[in-house]
């Protein structure tokens, strides 16, 4: 298994987003934090263009897989950082993306318990399946990255990952029990971080907690909801 976060300094809307603060940690450091679990399993695929090295550096500060691969082509970028760490054609990859810090391992334990007990070559918790944007895992073989690798010819293809993989895999989603939906967990544009410091700080600046804690305190804070339900989900990148 290889779970691969995708990294990277220069997001247009939010550059350096991963490394801002969330009470005494980095974003990308809280979500390391979360998947602790995994930390055996974790590959950080980052860029190459020079902008990385705060994330390099926290990598090796933190005893982390790191990986620098092409900053546009992000496709290859996973495949690549996949084969460099030992990945074949039985490893199973779990695709997270750095601007998610409130991912919860739980959730990503139950989607691979769905992948191995279903016929699905490709597994998705996500918005889509009732979840809070932001706690978004897809799981997928090494096998069909590296097809999606070799075949996979459009721009928004080699830039999104598993566009190119949807299309050609039978696919589930791993259902929540309710609609979350309407909850962004995640980090694009200002308020999005401004939601995350105040949600973090109900947390009382722990990294460790569960999914329905996260839920309960957006419940019991709809301000912290309002911060920023006006944001526009930009389509998978990182």
């Amino acid at each position: 298994m290889k779970l691969i976060i995708q990294a990277r300094m220069t997001s247009s809307r939010l550059p350096k987003k991963v490394m801002l603060p969330l009470c005494t940690k980095s974003v990308l450091e809280v979500m390391l934090e979360r998947l602790a679990r995994f930390r055996d399993n974790i590959i950080v695929a980052t860029t190459n263009d020079g902008s990385q090295t705060p994330i390099t550096d926290l990598c090796k500060r933190l005893n982390i897989n790191c990986f620098e691969g092409d900053v546009e082509d992000v496709l290859a970028r996973y495949y690549l950082s996949a084969k460099h760490f030992g990945a074949d054609a039985t490893t199973t990859i779990i695709r997270c993306t750095s601007d998610c810090p409130c991912i919860d391992a739980q959730i990503i334990i139950k989607a691979l318990e769905l992948y191995a007990k279903s016929d699905a070559e490709y597994v998705c918790a996500c918005q889509e399946s009732g979840f809070a944007r932001g706690i978004d895992t897809e799981i997928f073989s090494f096998a069909l990255l590296e097809k999606a690798y070799h075949e996979a010819t459009l721009p928004f293809e080699r830039e999104h990952v598993t566009p190119y993989i949807k299309k050609n895999a039978v696919c589930a989603l791993f259902h929540n029990t309710r609609d979350d939906s309407k909850y962004r967990l995640t980090l694009d544009e200002a308020d999005d971080y401004k939601a995350l410091v105040a949600l973090h700080e109900k947390l009382g600046c722990t990294t460790e907690y569960s999914y329905d804690t996260l839920i309960n305190i957006l419940n019991k804070n709809p301000f912290i909801y309002e911060m920023n339900k006006h944001v526009e989900q930009k389509k998978d990148t990182n």
